[in-house]
């Protein structure tokens, strides 16, 4: 039993729901609203639909995560694919339960959400590029998300617009980090479709208008110097490593670790919107 909750933990991928409880966290912070109350039921929601979209993906990925990721809850057998089942539909109730006491629209968002996650892992994961767009995008809606449960949306638009393209950009990146197990199991990817090239190029563009709509803020007068100084010592020499390691020879699980790497910096990215927008 306590393998089994360690397993469903795991499958939650706390860092993942973390990052996007910080977005939404951001996007009320922005507000500045002082709402915190519905800020924070936003967070939660959002925390409980990141963890259920993880543990329904992992259950559709078995076979190829038996390749791809074979240290994860499910292929290691830690978690049996019926109690993710389950644990991904209870939680995903519980996510919107919560949008609906911060106000419609935010019910919408989270039910709307929810439905694209789990056809994600259904559809559209295998598309080319069209799955990668709709993470991008809801990622993106986590900063507008807190924006609204906090009752001024407008300020989260810069937010969205960056994460849309870092999240999209790191999409690609795990495309390429999976195209063995994808490749096998006959997954349509840009990589797989495309080929690796390709899909590195496309990172490459995606990754670089990061570098560049990340400075905008500051540019445009939204977000103090503190915002510029933190992204570009602290962002962009990240960025432009990881541009530079995602070469031809990269393995599987060299590339899966340059993808964490950029989640990592995202953190930093956090501290420097806290900071940079602080009246």
């Amino acid at each position: 039993m306590l393998n089994e909750l360690k397993g469903l933990y795991k499958i939650s991928r706390p860092l993942t729901t973390l990052t996007g409880g910080l977005a939404v966290l951001l996007g009320g912070y922005v507000a500045g609203t002082g709402a915190w109350g519905k800020v924070i039921l936003a967070i939660l929601a959002t925390w409980c639909i990141s963890a259920a979209a993880n543990a329904w993906n992992d259950y559709r990925d078995i076979e190829i995560d038996k390749i791809n990721q074979p240290k994860r809850p499910l292929p290691a057998g830690l978690v049996s694919p019926k109690n993710a089942l389950i644990f991904a539909v209870v939680i995903t109730g519980l996510s919107i339960l919560l949008a609906a006491f911060i106000n419609l629209t935010a019910f919408f968002i989270a039910l709307v959400s929810a439905l694209l996650l789990y056809l994600y892992s259904w559809r559209l994961k295998s598309t080319v590029l069209m799955g990668n767009a709709v993470v991008a995008a809801i990622s993106a809606m986590s900063a507008i998300f807190g924006g609204i449960a906090a009752g001024n949306p407008r300020p989260s638009l810069w937010l969205a617009a960056i994460i849309a393209s870092a999240i999209m950009g790191r999409e690609v990146l795990k495309t390429l980090a999976d195209y063995e197990g994808d490749l096998r199991q006959r997954c349509r990817t840009i990589a797989t479709v495309w080929g690796r090239r390709p899909a590195r190029i496309v990172f490459y563009i995606l990754a670089s208008g990061t570098l560049v709509v990340m400075m905008v803020p500051y540019i445009l007068d939204v977000y103090r110097p503190v915002y510029a100084l933190i992204v570009a010592l602290g962002v962009y020499p990240v960025l432009l490593y990881v541009l530079l390691r995602v070469t031809r020879e990269r393995t599987g699980p060299q590339l899966e670790k340059l993808s964490q790497l950029m989640k990592y910096d995202f953190m930093i990215w956090f501290v420097a919107v806290l900071l940079g927008a602080a009246s």
